[in-house]
């Protein structure tokens, strides 16, 4: 097996100068085919013997943009498979390399420490097969800040305040879990890998569309824009928590009977355009809403204040020309903390001070 120090499958001849150069000018973030060339050139390369014309073919390869980085991710890989190899999902990859591998080397002992020469094989054939499960990639805003990414399949996702979704795309699927907040889903079409977000027990299942998710205490809001998406709630065995959305619809997955409703989606989804807009909504629950965007809280006095009715389109973030709005309105005094600068709106005239 052609190894260097530390089990790096890459020449060492081609010098320190030469990789400095190709790491500053190949900063390009890999796309999947070139994960997919990587993968087999690290299995090519790990065979005994690698020709010469091989290498060379090799170091041209990695000459074009983002090559280099997807090499590196499978070599990162390979390195931590030490610490991977218990992980059920790298276990069934294995299994399944195993399964179909015909070796055209003898079973010779690995290098690898730590690595029986079967489960050394297996990860090889894994990737080598595109089963690799690449690690997944962790994106997450702050209170009042909002992200856009763009995956390497094409499909963007958009992060509203205080949300963490982690990303997992292999060559079977497109996994995506929210931790927390609200995102939108703009998913490349790949019949081959179903786009699939998971929000606590909710799931979203969708082919190439455009859906919104909103984490929940004990479940999932989700909204539908274009397309077609099937949400699930509980185990893939249990299908009476089971709805296909079409456009225009939600469900809220944390109700004691959820069930589709017809939305407004480009009201739903405005916040991912820096607006909130409010449609005949009870005071408390757009305080509520603009609190998410918000390190100094709103509160409503309690009583009937709160079940003014807002209606107008606010900028995200920009809490005092709400509150301004607010008070003008409905004849709302606007009272601030000293201690904390909460803002605090009640009913003109009631005497309730600074505090």
């Amino acid at each position: 097996m052609a190894s260097g120090a530390g089990g790096r499958t890459c020449p060492r001849g081609a010098g320190r100068t030469e990789r400095k150069k190709r790491q500053m000018s190949l900063s390009t973030v890999p796309t999947d085919q070139a994960r997919r060339e990587a993968t087999e050139w690290f299995a090519r390369l790990n065979k005994l013997d690698v020709p010469l014309a091989e290498m060379q073919a090799w170091k041209l390869w990695l000459d074009a943009p983002g090559n280099k980085a997807a090499y590196d991710e499978v070599d990162a890989f390979w390195r931590k498979s030490e610490a991977l190899k218990d992980d059920p999902d790298i276990k069934a990859a294995v299994a399944n390399a195993l399964g179909r591998a015909t070796p055209t080397a003898p079973a010779a002992k690995p290098r690898r420490r730590g690595l029986t020469a079967a489960v050394a094989m297996g990860v090889v054939a894994a990737i080598a097969g595109g089963y690799v499960l690449w690690a997944p990639k962790v994106y997450s805003t702050g209170v009042g800040e909002q992200r856009t990414i763009q995956l390497s399949d094409g499909s963007t996702v958009v992060l509203d305040t205080d949300s963490r979704v982690s990303v997992r795309l292999t060559g079977a699927r497109r996994d995506i879990r929210l931790g927390r907040g609200q995102a939108l889903f703009d998913v490349a079409h790949d019949g081959r890998r179903p786009f699939v977000v998971t929000a606590g027990a909710t799931s979203v299942t969708a082919l190439g569309t455009r859906f919104d998710v909103r984490r929940e205490a004990s479940g999932a809001t989700v909204t539908l824009v274009r397309g077609a998406v099937e949400v699930r709630q509980g185990s893939a065995a249990d299908t009476s928590q089971v709805w296909r959305l079409t456009p225009g619809q939600r469900v809220a997955t944390q109700g004691a009977a959820p069930r589709p409703s017809p939305v407004d989606a480009d009201t739903a989804t405005s916040w991912a355009s820096g607006r909130l807009v409010f449609h005949a909504v009870p005071l408390r629950a757009a305080v509520a809403e603009f609190n998410r965007y918000e390190r100094q809280k709103i509160e409503v006095a309690d009583g009937p204040v709160g079940d003014e009715l807002v209606s107008g389109v606010f900028a995200v973030g920009d809490s005092e020309t709400f509150v301004g709005s607010m008070a003008d309105l409905h004849d709302l005094a606007v009272v601030r903390s000293d201690k904390d600068g909460t803002i605090r709106l009640t009913r003109a005239g009631d005497g309730d001070g600074a505090r």
